[in-house]
């Protein structure tokens, strides 16, 4: 399985209809369909698919039509993820009506193709199974954390300042244990 870490876009115009996909890590999902919403106020529909794996390991994953005709735009855009065995991510694709009806063939093929370039531009990374943790330290220690976490790929998901630093942190097995070695 591959996932990505930054979003990445890829624009397509068929017979006159304008369509911009976006690949985003799930966890900026929602956030980013919004912001697209309210971006793009002309635009006619917001198609998404997206496959995560949840707190028991299971590949969960789905797809709206947004109005298109069904099956024609969410299903192709989810086989796209499917296809290139991307997790945790999802593909929002923004369409402005050309003034030309396409056909559910057409409508395949475009929302496709427009998945497709956009991952083609993204930098895909194997999948690793993250697991969070909390490390305390004193205050003393502050810098030498950050710069390992740094080191080591570590992602802080939040900081806790009490008598010491209490730290929840995300990252691959080895790199939590590199971590904990070297504190």
């Amino acid at each position: 399985m591959k996932t990505i870490k930054k979003l990445s876009a890829a624009s397509l115009e068929v017979k006159k209809s304008k369509f911009h996909s976006f690949l985003v890590p799930y966890n900026q999902f929602h956030d980013k369909l919004e912001e697209l919403k309210k971006t793009h106020i002309k635009a006619r529909h917001f198609v998404t698919a997206f496959r995560y794996l949840n707190e028991y390991n299971q590949i969960i994953e789905g797809s709206s039509d947004d109005g298109e005709p069904k099956g024609t735009s969410g299903k192709p855009t989810l086989k796209v993820l499917q296809g290139h065995d991307i997790i945790n991510a999802g593909i929002i694709t923004v369409r402005y009506f050309g003034g030309t009806l396409l056909g559910a063939g057409g409508l395949v093929r475009a929302y496709s193709d427009s998945a497709n370039l956009a991952v083609a531009n993204a930098e895909l990374i194997p999948y690793e199974d993250l697991l969070e943790e909390v490390i305390e330290v004193d205050y003393t220690k502050s810098s030498k954390c950050e710069y390992l976490f740094k080191k080591y790929d570590i992602e802080v998901i939040n900081r806790d300042f009490l008598d010491g630093i209490r730290y929840i942190i995300r990252g691959n097995k080895e790199n939590l244990a590199k971590v904990r070695e070297e504190l």
